[in-house]
């Protein structure tokens, strides 16, 4: 045989090995207690729309590698504690309802559908806090929608109306109810305790007054039989003594006392059941008023919280409306206060600048001086000196001479005549530029002139 042959009989035997190996490994089985949820493509429904997965309880399917997936959803009972408290009954009563709720993924072909869309790849602790919260919702619910009496009296109907509504919601995530088990329901207010009293005041009060009446009509059959008794002895009795009078004498003498002790017996059988009766309606009475002081109670309590949760609305709100006109006004106050603080920081900002740039200016006269301050004061008096001098002439510049009359001969002895004198008395008057510069605490500079009194110094 050629060699090319023995190699394509053994590429062909590889070949379909591997094709058996891969169907073997891709062919899955479905547990009993598990759905396997085939995802990727599947195809199509009846309708012509895409599914997104296709689910299996029970039997098994051969998955297609690449193109699809599969994973497994366990249908375990999940046992959830849901301790309801403080549920609002029809009758505005909060009470306490605590149960116990299993539920499970459920194998219902559409329920099974909205399992696979909705919980694959969650864990068994998430399925539960999900189912949890839809079951808090739908027992206050119920509970908002049935009197306590209802709730205490009827658990079937109670039972009935949470499955239902709990029930239709846990399908639309892919989950069923599997039991309800309503332990103790308790209230705050002492209603449910009130109406188990009333109960019991009253079952109590039924049986004594069963017994009440058993007695009556024991001592009713026992009279009866003892007046036959009493008939046919007579009878006898008479028969017997017709002849004989001392016999008949102390048999009537024996009867007269019978009769009186019967009679005595008969009138403490009366009393005692008269006592009895009357006994029995004083109980059933008590019993009575403590449930309408219950009842009396239950309201009151009623009316209280409403009036204080009414009283509690308006006092919040008006704590609300103080602290929003309080915080209002803090914030009115801060926004006064940084404008102001803006204000005077620009302020003290243009100050420092206009100081900053005087001492640059006077740095700069210093240095042109020379760096001797003495001598840039003075190029500062003599930059000045117009002003100065403006500053004199201006003291007199308004004042007003309407005539001048001169009387003398213009002459005098240093050459000045009267007018001349005037108005040199009239400058004179002026302080003069070195005097200015002495109360100012400086001199006049060498170059502007000698004062008179330094020279004679």
């Amino acid at each position: 045989m050629p060699i090319e042959n023995v190699l394509l009989t053994v590429v062909a035997v590889v070949f379909v090995f591997s094709l058996i190996l891969v169907f073997l490994t891709r062919y899955r089985k479905c547990p009993s207690d598990k759905i396997m949820v085939i995802y990727g493509r599947v195809g199509s429904d009846s309708e012509g729309t895409t599914r997104s997965s296709r689910c299996i309880h029970g039997g098994a399917s051969f998955i297609i590698p690449v193109i699809q997936a599969y994973q497994y959803l366990d249908l375990t009972p999940i046992s959830i504690n849901v301790d309801l408290t403080n549920a609002l009954s029809k009758q505005n009563i909060r009470i306490d309802v605590p149960s116990r709720f299993t539920v499970g993924i459920s194998t219902e072909a559409g329920v099974m559908q909205n399992a696979a869309e909705r919980l694959l790849g969650l864990r068994m602790n998430e399925i539960q806090e999900l189912a949890k919260d839809i079951i808090f919702g739908q027992l206050r619910l119920v509970i908002a929608t049935m009197d306590i009496e209802e709730i205490n009296t009827d658990r079937d109907k109670f039972l009935e109306a949470v499955s239902h509504n709990v029930e239709s919601e846990l399908k639309k995530i892919g989950l069923r109810l599997i039991n309800v088990n309503v332990t103790d329901i308790t209230d705050e207010s002492g209603y449910i305790e009130a109406l188990g009293k009333e109960a019991a005041a009253k079952a109590i009060n039924d049986a004594k007054k069963s017994v009440a009446e058993k007695n009556r009509d024991g001592s009713i059959g026992q009279a009866e039989a003892q007046r036959d008794e009493r008939i046919s002895v007579s009878d006898a009795n008479s028969r017997a003594v017709n002849g004989e009078n001392e016999a008949k004498a102390v048999i009537a003498q024996s009867d007269a006392t019978r009769r009186e002790r019967e009679a005595e017996a008969s009138r403490r059988a009366v009393a005692a059941e008269k006592t009895a009766e009357a006994q029995a309606l004083q109980e059933a009475y008590a019993a009575q008023q403590i449930a309408e002081q219950a009842r009396a109670a239950r309201e009151l309590a009623t009316q209280e919280a409403d009036v204080i949760i009414k009283a509690e609305i308006a006092k919040r709100k008006l704590e609300i409306e103080a602290e929003a006109i309080a915080e209002q006004k803090r914030r009115q106050a801060r926004g006064e206060a940084d404008a102001i603080f803006a204000t005077m920081e620009a302020q003290a900002r243009g100050t420092q600048e206009i100081l900053t740039r005087q001492a640059a200016g006077l740095q700069e006269i210093v240095n042109a001086a020379g760096g001797a301050p003495e001598d840039a004061v003075q190029l500062i008096l003599a930059d000045k000196i117009e002003t100065l001098v403006k500053t004199q002439v201006e003291a007199i510049k308004n004042i007003k001479i309407d005539k001048v009359t001169v009387w003398d001969s213009g002459n005098s002895q240093d050459g000045k005549n009267s007018t001349s004198n005037f108005l040199s008395g009239l400058m004179q008057s002026i302080p003069p530029l070195s005097d200015t510069f002495k109360l100012a605490g400086m001199k006049v500079p060498s170059y502007l002139g000698t004062d008179v009194a330094e020279k004679q110094h």
